[in-house]
């Protein structure tokens, strides 16, 4: 964490103990005892919490004498970033002790649906925004401009700029990276792969529903007269679930999500998120973004869901006054349909 949490900062083994000292006296000696490869001594969990404290923000060390922020001085964010830390620093802990614990959770899970193991690439993959809704936005979507935006050549950018901040936040050490699904190369089909938008756009999503083949379908949305939807495809229910629209206004979306191995890569993941309307998939983003629900819906998934192979889980996302609420996973009467791969 000293030397790779902030790679264009050196911080010393001295930092860190004045910083803790403010709280417990702390010195360079115990701090090394702590990082040695040949000799370690294992710190109590006290000292871990400061650890988690101190690496939570940036703002430890931008002083002129470093520094240990109390949890209330915390942003969300950083807030967020402290609570995935101290939880990954207590199971690391746990398991150097042979102690029982949560440390048996899968490879790279932590404390976040959204956590990936360190140094591996993270890729969202977008729809391209077709030319009939592009061509609205006039000269910001045309490349020879003056005025070009990139960013209004993407479908559901709501829900890409909120999941990719929330991807750098959880993932400090990897690469994460955005593109849409018509400018890929042949290096990112095997990275973590995470796909926004339905099939109807998105083309990537077209191709890898080929392969994992979970027991969702999307029906190709066609007009406001027939909005599409998903149905059930595992031979038994038949169930189909379609959003809820008064006149042209949009009242409840239905979202997907997927997550299973990279059929690319299987020692990568690929996750699906898209929803019939794109405040279908934004919905589907925040329930694992938004501080005030994402613990609980991934606790859910986790105690109900998790599968190596593969789950899928089929929500609701209601819409109030144009704004998209975030689903709670925890009431069933937001849950349509979910499905686990248990003979993987």
């Amino acid at each position: 964490m000293r030397e790779e949490t902030w790679p264009e900062q050196v911080v010393t083994q001295a930092q860190v103990a004045q910083a803790f000292s403010a709280e417990r006296s702390t010195s360079v000696p115990l701090i090394s005892s702590w990082e040695s490869n040949t000799t370690p001594k294992t710190p109590p969990v006290v000292r871990l919490e400061a650890y988690a404290r101190f690496f939570a923000t940036p703002r430890s060390i931008e002083e002129d004498e470093p520094q240990l922020l109390q949890i209330d001085q915390l942003t969300d964010i950083e807030r967020t970033r402290y609570e995935e830390l101290r939880a990954e620093l207590t199971e690391l802990r746990s398991a150097a002790l042979g102690q029982p614990g949560t440390a048996t959770r899968p490879t790279g899970a932590s404390d976040s649906m959204w956590h990936f193991p360190v140094d591996q690439d993270i890729l969202i993959v977008c729809a391209p925004l077709p030319d009939k809704y592009a061509s609205r936005l006039g000269s910001f979507t045309d490349p020879s401009d003056a005025d070009y935006i990139e960013l209004y050549t993407y479908a559901d950018p709501d829900a890409l700029i909120e999941l990719f901040g929330h991807l750098r936040m959880t993932n400090p050490q990897s690469l994460v990276t955005f593109t849409t699904s018509d400018n890929l190369v042949e290096d990112d089909y095997t990275k973590h792969l995470v796909l926004l938008g339905g099939v109807d756009w998105n083309t990537l999503t077209q191709d890898v529903l080929r392969h994992v083949k979970p027991p969702v379908r999307q029906i190709t949305r066609v007009d406001t007269d027939d909005p599409g939807g998903f149905e059930v495809v595992d031979g038994s229910s038949g169930q189909s679930f379609r959003p809820v629209l008064r006149g042209n206004v949009l009242i409840e979306d239905v979202a997907h999500f997927y997550r299973g191995p990279n059929p690319y890569n299987n020692e990568r993941t690929l996750t699906i998120c898209n929803g019939t309307f794109g405040r279908g998939t934004y919905g589907m983003i925040r329930a694992l973004t938004d501080a005030r629900f994402r613990s609980r819906n991934d606790e859910y998934v986790r105690a109900n869901l998790y599968e190596r192979e593969g789950f899928s889980l089929l929500t609701k996302v209601r819409i109030i006054h144009g704004h998209t609420l975030t689903p709670d996973w925890t009431r069933p009467e937001m849950r349509l349909y979910q499905w686990s791969n248990t003979n993987g």
